[in-house]
């Protein structure tokens, strides 16, 4: 193999990691988003059951 091939050959696999990285790339962000708001709604959801249960607990009369 000669140093021409070689590098022919490196700068076409680079090309191809680059290519790949590139198409990865909307999919990793789409996918963190959603996780995101996923997180974001489920604190919400948590919340509004902690408050229930605080105003229900609140009504209780031990007396």
């Amino acid at each position: 193999m000669t140093i021409r091939s070689v590098t022919a050959r490196t700068r076409g696999w680079a090309r191809q990691v680059r290519k790949g990285l590139a198409d990865d790339a909307g999919y990793s962000t789409e996918t963190v988003i959603v996780t995101a708001l996923l997180v974001i709604m489920g604190i919400a959801v948590i919340g509004i059951i902690a408050a229930k249960v605080l105003g229900k607990a609140s009504g209780i009369d031990l007396g």
